[in-house]
Order: structure tokens, then C-alpha cells, then sequence
């Protein structure tokens, strides 16, 4: 029983490192690899931060950054249009994470702001608020100093000595030494912190709160052996008393939902917002512009990234037209893979199914479809990121799977294929595992073929029987119909040819 115990446990902490280490599309973007000391991008895949290619977008992307980080974007709005798997929502990760975590980077769907719960301006301007941060500016005192001495009152109860309910802390610095009696929830509070002589602690006196900053230096010699992870500090100079400037960053919206809801502050845990009235968000606008001007509080302006924008009405375009000019307005970023489409609501077509009046406030960056050497470097990275070893021959055959069929199919085969070859033991994933895998999942164009000619079988098809034979004899012809085989004949005789060359 104790084995079962212990294999569980085993089993348990598996887990939880597989939830912490889960592998996203883009979890192997960390910025947008633009080098701003020369602005110029590196050539190197590792110093490109996980992004390949779209030199020209990227560099626009840096300026966007260098914009938001100025506060010189309010009012404005950003376009990423391009054809699908071109690397849209890539880049828009690459600004988030060269922004940082100080700056709010709110990101959904289009279609996230159709809801049977709140209206569509609703879910905007809730949104928008959210990509809003107000950075709270105000003065704590705390108590900092080095423990010279801890005496805790240990009552005997039933003869098993107790901790106690009561004390004394001997603080000093460099300048001074005081003696503070301790309660019970301070007892408890340096307990949990495993306070002990010597260390450096500071105390919150609004809220209690101790935290440990170190060890002292003259303490140092106290013990033969000591951690690697204890850290040495210097006495506090000074009094023991000071006053310390404490920063909170919190979002327009946070402030709505907590002076609108009588739950207050719990109500952020509540999930469910509702409708906020336009009074309370106009009240709390003229309250933040009294902290800012009395030097309380800071605005933080942040990004809005909206995907698939070309999903919304021309309701919500008519919304965001007039939001996007407001005082307290966020950069707006939006991204979409249409041409020329009709706008949602309407009868009338226009560029990317965005009107015309909108289109023109945005600053448009474009997007190109992948070379087959950036596929190949893009399917790397994913190898690197997902820890999967693979042939040559097997890279080969995914880079031209990705050039013939899309992008983000090849990554699918990638990890399907990891996943075969682990199956069979095999160190590396090969040409064999990826024909497996090729000739299990389809892609879209085998998938049409598939529907055309099995067409009868299906229900509610509305498909000629003239316009089937047409599209199936085209699918027929397109490279991606033939057998796996054929591929890979095609990328050894293209290999053959630049050995031939290089020799």
C-alpha cells in the first residue's frame, strides 16, 4: 500500500509539471527579435526571439512598441492584415511580450463580444477599459531593521510547552535599537517566516505583514555550512520607522466592477460583470483624473488586440470609430486574414470587410506568406520548443508538406509524428512516421477530394453532380492529391540537384 502511495504521489507531481509546462502555439515567442540599438533584425534564429521572417512587419511592429512605450499611440489603431498562417497573431504575441508585464495586453475574439448577456458596445468598452491600467501611487509605514533578539512566551499546557500568545522583538539599525511587544498574530506572522537573530526582516505596520530581506553580514560567520540560497544584506541605516512609497497597478475596468457591484472588491471573483452604467464609469473617470492631477495616480495605457476583427457589424466598427478618440483610450490592435469581403450587417463590401472611415484611422501592416527556408526554420523552432529529436529526411518531407499543403498542418504532423515514433521506441522521428501520420489525417484539400467523391453518402449536400466531377478532377491534379511518396521523391531529387550544384 505504501508502493501504490507512493506511485500516486509520483503520478500527481507528473501531472502538475505537465499543466505547468503545457506547450501553446506560441509559447516559443518571447518579443520581436528586432535589435533597436541598430534597427536592424538578426539573422540568428536563437537571438530572433522565436519569430522568422516578416522582417518589414516586425520592424513596424517595433515602432508601434516605441510608440505605446511613449505614451504617443492614444487615439490610434493597428491593422495586421495578411493570408491565414502568415504570422498575424505571432507578431501581435512578439509586441505583447516586448512590452512586458507592466503594460496591460488584453486579448479575445471577435466573436467573443457576441454575447446573450451583456450588449455588443457593452463587451467593447468593458474591453477596452480592461486594456487600461491605473498605476495607484501611496505612502506605508513600515518597520525595518535587523533582529537582535526574539522572546516569545511559552505557557505550559498540560506539559507540553505551547507557542506562545505574547513577546518581545529587539530590532536595530546602524543608528538605533528599540524594543516592540509582540501579540498573538505577530507571534504567529514571524513563526511562519522562521524569523530567527540575525536576520534583516521589514514589517508592514498597516497590515502586518513580515517579510525577510536577508541575512545580515555580521551574522555571516554564525555557521560553518550555509544554503546556496541565503542572502546576505547590509543593517538598515537610519530610524527603524520609515515611510515607503507602495505602487498598485490596477485596470479601469477592476475599478468599475467594484464601485458598481455591492460585493465590492469580491466581485472581481465573481466572473459575471453585467451591464456597468454609464454614470458610474464617467464618475470614475473624473475621480482618476483628480488623482492624476494630484500626483496619486498615473495612467498606464495599454493594448487591445482583437482577432478576426473582420467578424464584427457595423455596429461594433461604428463603436469603436468614436472609442478609439477618447482621452482615456488604449492602443487598439486588430488582425484579419479577408480580402475583399462584405461588411457584417450590411450589403456593401469593402477591404478586409472593414468600412472605409475606419480603415482610413489605422496604420495597416502587412503580412507575407512564408518562404519554404523560414517554413523549415519555423518547424525547428517548434522541434526545439516541443523537444522533439527528427531526421533530416523527416524535416525534408515536413517542410514540403508545409509548402504544399499549409503551415500549421505540418505542426500537427510534427507532434502527431513525435508521438508515433515514441510508440515504436524510436530516438528520432523519420521518414516513416511522418507517412504514417500523413496518411492517417488529412489535409484540406485531400479532405475536399474525400467529400467530392463520397458526396452521395452525405446529408443535406447541395452540390452538383457536374460542379463535383469539376473539382475533383482539379484536386486530383493538385500536388497535394498524390501519394506521400511523391513528396518525398520530389525533396530527394530537389536535395540531389543542389548537391549536384554545390559540387
Amino acid at each position: 500500500m505504501a508502493g501504490m502511495g507512493v506511485r500516486g504521489r509520483r503520478v500527481a507531481e507528473e501531472r502538475d509539471l505537465a499543466s505547468l509546462e503545457r506547450i501553446g502555439a506560441h509559447s516559443h515567442i518571447c518579443g520581436l527579435g528586432v535589435d533597436e540599438a541598430r534597427s536592424a533584425l538578426s539573422d540568428i534564429p536563437f537571438i530572433s526571439q522565436g519569430l522568422v521572417g516578416q522582417q518589414e512587419a516586425r520592424k513596424a511592429a517595433s515602432v508601434v512598441v516605441k510608440m505605446v512605450r511613449a505614451g504617443m499611440i492614444g487615439g490610434r489603431a493597428v491593422l495586421l492584415a495578411g493570408p491565414p498562417g502568415s504570422g498575424k497573431t505571432a507578431l501581435a504575441m512578439g509586441m505583447a511580450q516586448a512590452l512586458g508585464d507592466s503594460t496591460p495586453f488584453v486579448k479575445l475574439s471577435a466573436s467573443e463580444i457576441f454575447s446573450n448577456e451583456i450588449s455588443k458596445t457593452e463587451a467593447l468598452s468593458q474591453s477596452l477599459r480592461r486594456a487600461i491600467g491605473v498605476k495607484i501611487r501611496e505612502e506605508t509605514e513600515i518597520i525595518e531593521g535587523e533582529v537582535v533578539e526574539i522572546q516569545i512566551d511559552r505557557p505550559l499546557a498540560g506539559g507540553v510547552a505551547h507557542l506562545g500568545s505574547s513577546g518581545k522583538l529587539t530590532l536595530k539599525t546602524t543608528e538605533m535599537e528599540t524594543i516592540y511587544d509582540l501579540g498573538e498574530k505577530m507571534v504567529n506572522a514571524l513563526a511562519k517566516e522562521k524569523v530567527s537573530s540575525g536576520d534583516v526582516i521589514a514589517i508592514d505596520k498597516g497590515t502586518g505583514k513580515v517579510s525577510k530581506r536577508g541575512r545580515s553580514f555580521a551574522r555571516s560567520r554564525d555557521y560553518d555550512a550555509i544554503g546556496a540560497s541565503t542572502k546576505f544584506v547590509h543593517c538598515p541605516d537610519g530610524e527603524l520607522q520609515k515611510k515607503k512609497e507602495v505602487q498598485h497597478v490596477v485596470s479601469l475596468h477592476e475599478i468599475d466592477v467594484i464601485n458598481s457591484r455591492q460585493q465590492g472588491f469580491l466581485a472581481l471573483f465573481a466572473g459575471d460583470t453585467g451591464e456597468i452604467k454609464k454614470e458610474v464609469r464617467e464618475q470614475i473617470d473624473s475621480k482618476v483624473s483628480e488623482w492624476i492631477e494630484e500626483g496619486k495616480a498615473e495612467i498606464v495605457p495599454g493594448v487591445l488586440f482583437i482577432d478576426e476583427v473582420h467578424m464584427l457589424d457595423i455596429e461594433c466598427f461604428s463603436f469603436i470609430n468614436r472609442a478609439i478618440e477618447g482621452d482615456l483610450a488604449p492602443l487598439l490592435i486588430m488582425a484579419t486574414n479577408r480580402g475583399i469581403a462584405q461588411i457584417r450587417g450590411t450589403n456593401f463590401r469593402s477591404p478586409h470587410g472593414i468600412p472605409l472611415d475606419l480603415l482610413d484611422r489605422l496604420l495597416i501592416i502587412m503580412t507575407k506568406p512564408y518562404s519554404e527556408k523560414e517554413m523549415r526554420e519555423i518547424l525547428t523552432l517548434r522541434c526545439v520548443e516541443e523537444d522533439i529529436a527528427i531526421a533530416d529526411a523527416a524535416m525534408d518531407l515536413l517542410t514540403k508538406i508545409a509548402e504544399e499543403a499549409s503551415l500549421r498542418y505540418a505542426m500537427y504532423l510534427l507532434t502527431t509524428s513525435a508521438l508515433t515514433c515514441a510508440k515504436r521506441r524510436a530516438e528520432k522521428v523519420d521518414v516513416e512516421d511522418v507517412k504514417r501520420c500523413y496518411s492517417i489525417f488529412l489535409d484540406v484539400k485531400r479532405s475536399t477530394h474525400f467529400l467530392h467523391e463520397y458526396q452521395k453518402e452525405y446529408l443535406f449536400n447541395e452540390v452538383d453532380d457536374a460542379d463535383a466531377d469539376a473539382d475533383a478532377d482539379g484536386d486530383a491534379d493538385a500536388p497535394m492529391g498524390g501519394d506521400v511518396d511523391a513528396l518525398q521523391s520530389a525533396s530527394t531529387a530537389r536535395e540531389n540537384t543542389m548537391n549536384d550544384g554545390n559540387a
